[in-house]
């Protein structure tokens, strides 16, 4: 049995390269048309009021935190997690800790805001709830989820990125590598700029 490093890379090379993104209504749609239509979504938010909010459990959480500060700080979007410890053992100890983003999302969401839920089975409760609760306030929702091909996370966006995998590590690397692409593209990388760190926000 091949374990050599080259191995895994091409492995998780092959998981990106087969990336599956879906609309609202589950139609099949090509990556670099899902990625433009989240630049199209954060570009409005950029130049409103609006902000993302991002969800995720465990190294999803580490994923929300890293981007939100990077679509923050390099995007000018406003963008924010919903990971502080007071907020979940509140939440969590007073409603289930199934709630405990989508009350979040209630308490600070508004109506044309985004969020970004991030699940790598895709059917973590906390998450889908989040999802749900974003729909019924009007807010766009962008879901990254793996494992299973029919999880139930992947029904819920506007745009769904999907990684075809079931192993946690291509699954979150493979999460972190799409929302990395999809902002410094949006700030103008190109493959002529590939040594030079991109810094057109995204207003």
């Amino acid at each position: 049995m091949s374990q050599s490093f080259a191995d895994y890379v091409q492995t998780f090379f092959d998981a990106l390269k087969s990336v599956a993104v879906t609309d609202a209504g589950g139609a099949v749609i090509d990556v670099d048309a899902g990625i433009a239509r989240v630049h199209e979504i954060m570009r409005r938010v950029a130049r409103g009021t609006g902000k993302v909010m991002f969800v995720g459990n465990g190294g999803s959480a580490g994923i929300a935190g890293h981007l939100a500060i990077d679509f923050a700080k390099n995007g000018g979007v406003r963008a924010v997690t919903f990971n502080d410890a007071s907020s979940l053992t509140c939440l969590g100890n007073d409603l289930g800790y199934d709630q405990v983003f989508a009350k979040q999302v209630q308490m600070q969401g508004f109506a044309g805001d985004v969020l970004i839920a991030i699940s790598s089975s895709g059917g973590s409760k906390n998450i889908l709830n989040a999802a749900h609760a974003a729909a019924d306030m009007n807010c766009d929702v962008i879901t990254f989820s793996g494992f299973k091909p029919d999880n139930a996370l992947r029904r819920l966006g506007a745009v769904n990125f999907y990684v075809d995998s079931g192993v946690y590590g291509f699954v979150e690397t493979g999460h972190q590598a799409i929302l990395h692409a999809i902002l410094d593209t949006a700030m103008g990388w190109t493959t002529a700029t590939k040594t030079i760190q991109p810094s057109t926000p995204l207003t």
